[in-house]
């Protein structure tokens, strides 16, 4: 935990470590107040996602900034820009896209320099740019706390001044959002975007000074009575895509999808954008694009579908995981934990089919795939292409062994917003190294040499990288090479077939030379290889 700053080291300079500091730190408070955030979404639609989009395009900025400080030592300028497109590029929702133009306007400024006057000349060009992205602005939205933020600070000041000014200043609008929108003072509530920005803002506070500021309303006077919002009414549909176009093309697509939709948003420059438009005809919103340039990362969301999946809760669970397994050992302990499993047959991957079927067995509107097979990966996204067209929203985390999806089960958390849940579940994954034990059934050429029939292989994430006679002994070996680059648990996954002693002397192994690393170990049953091992 990081210690409070005293006054007399508060910031006079937004440099590029602190640049990077109010990347976490806005994450990190968004990831707290999300949740919150998403109970008052009622405009522009009532689909109670603005948080998590939120969340989600500031995990994407402070993503890009980490990225730029693990290659190398990045200055300032760098770092914003960082910041800027790592937002453009994983902007969601409504909000989350204009605060990627927020972000992308101050970075403009903030590259030049770093003073309080940067700084408040930085949130002003934020504002005018987060306007002009908005094909019709609306005053009780985010763009009217933006504003509010930068006129606090018209004046500029030393850095400290600024920031404060600009919390103070957009705190003060968001509490009068609820009178200058129907739907907000009908709800009772403030504006969800605008009270999202105001927790970024109150990050950068947080980053120049070491203290933590108080957190922003959700409602402008103290609770008011919940009223439900309905979405009928509107656009059925909310489009959103990366596009790669010139500034003609742009111009000629905004007018084309303003006559289509609503609620449009064009963020972006220099070649690359990002659109958001609700429209009744999807179809056409996507083809504009394509005629526009170079559409990708499109995603859908029908809202009508939504509010009838929300209202059919009672109906369908919630959420589901189909995980593909070997063996029916590790069959029943994904099942105990909840999964819908497809079994794999030795040199049989299941078919399409088979995977569409558990999915529809699943009975959720929310599914989360895990193939558990690096070759089952384009079959996968097909399936959880035709799922997501019978209006089951399916994420498919692209596990390459069953160890990975062991450890994304671990995580799974149905309660969580799916998004957030899907991220938790697919860094589990990534984080756990796989390998696997198997005997060469013909002589051979490897990656580690040429082996003979009735050969043991030890293969680290499907690369062939040990050959030898024994399995016991093979297994160290593997262990050894995966555990030099570190680990904190071992993963043993071990097949009817395997001789008893193997786990034990493996487990052994572990506790006698990795003294910090745990070992856990699964019977995977009939059907499955000699051994998997996972390191995490």
């Amino acid at each position: 935990m990081s210690r409070a700053r005293q006054p007399s080291e508060e910031l006079v300079q937004l440099d590029a470590a602190a640049v990077r500091s109010w990347c976490a730190r806005s994450l990190d408070a968004l990831g707290r107040e999300r949740e919150e955030i998403d109970a008052i979404n009622v405009y522009p639609v009532a689909d109670g996602d603005t948080g998590t989009n939120l969340y989600l395009t500031a995990e994407a900025a402070h993503q890009a900034v980490e990225a730029v400080f693990a290659a190398s030592a990045p200055d300032t300028a760098e770092t914003v820009r960082a910041m800027a497109h790592g937002a453009l590029l994983g902007a969601r929702g409504n909000s989350g896209t204009i605060l990627s133009q927020l972000l992308r306007g101050m970075a403009g400024v903030l590259a030049e320099g770093g003073d309080g006057d940067h700084l408040a000349r930085a949130l002003a060009e934020a504002a005018s740019a987060a306007r002009r992205a908005v094909a019709h602005p609306v005053e009780g939205t985010i763009l009217t706390v933006a504003t509010a933020a930068a006129e606090a600070c018209a004046g500029g000041g030393g850095l400290v001044d600024v920031a404060r000014n600009a919390h103070r200043g957009s705190r003060t609008a968001l509490a009068a959002t609820s009178g200058q929108l129907d739907v907000l003072e009908r709800a009772g509530v403030v504006d969800a975007g605008g009270r999202g920005l105001v927790t970024v803002l109150g990050a950068l506070l947080e980053t120049v000074t070491g203290q933590a500021p108080p957190p922003a309303p959700t409602t402008p006077h103290g609770p008011a009575p919940h009223e439900e919002c309905p979405t009928e009414g509107g656009p059925a549909y909310e489009v959103i895509y990366l596009l790669e176009a010139d500034d003609t093309a742009v111009e000629l697509l905004r007018a084309r999808l303003d006559a289509l939709g609503e609620s449009l948003v064009v963020v972006g420059g220099d070649g690359l954008w990002n659109v958001h438009v609700h429209v009744d005809d999807a179809g056409a919103a996507v083809e504009a694009g394509v005629e526009a340039g170079r559409p990708h990362r499109i995603r859908i969301t029908h809202f009508a579908a939504d509010s009838a999946a929300s209202r059919a809760r009672g109906e369908r669970a919630q959420r589901a995981v189909v995980a593909v397994v070997p063996g029916e050992g590790l069959a029943g302990l994904c099942a105990e934990a909840g999964a819908t499993t497809v079994r794999t047959r030795p040199g049989e991957p299941p078919a399409g089919d088979e995977l569409l079927d558990a999915i529809r067995r699943a009975h959720a509107r929310e599914v989360v795939l895990l193939p558990n097979d690096t070759d089952l990966r384009q079959t996968a996204a097909t399936v959880a292409e035709h799922a997501r067209a019978e209006g089951i929203r399916v994420a498919l985390i692209p596990t390459r062994a069953a160890v990975q999806g062991i450890a994304a089960l671990a995580v799974h958390e149905p309660d969580r917003r799916f998004d957030e849940d899907v991220v938790a579940m697919t860094a589990a994954a990534g984080a756990t190294r796989y390998a696997e034990l198997a005997v060469a059934e013909r002589q051979s050429f490897t990656s580690a040499g040429v082996c003979q029939a009735g050969d043991v292989l030890g293969l680290i994430e499907g690369d062939v990288a040990v050959i030898g006679t024994d399995l016991t002994d093979t297994a160290r070996t593997v262990l050894d090479r995966m555990l030099s680059a570190g680990g904190e648990l071992v993963t043993l996954v071990v097949a009817d077939d395997t001789p008893p002693g193997l786990a034990p002397d493996l487990e052994a192994h572990v506790r006698s030379g990795y003294l910090a690393v745990d070992t856990t170990t699964y019977h995977a049953g009939a059907g499955a290889p000699p051994l998997l091992i996972g390191v995490e």
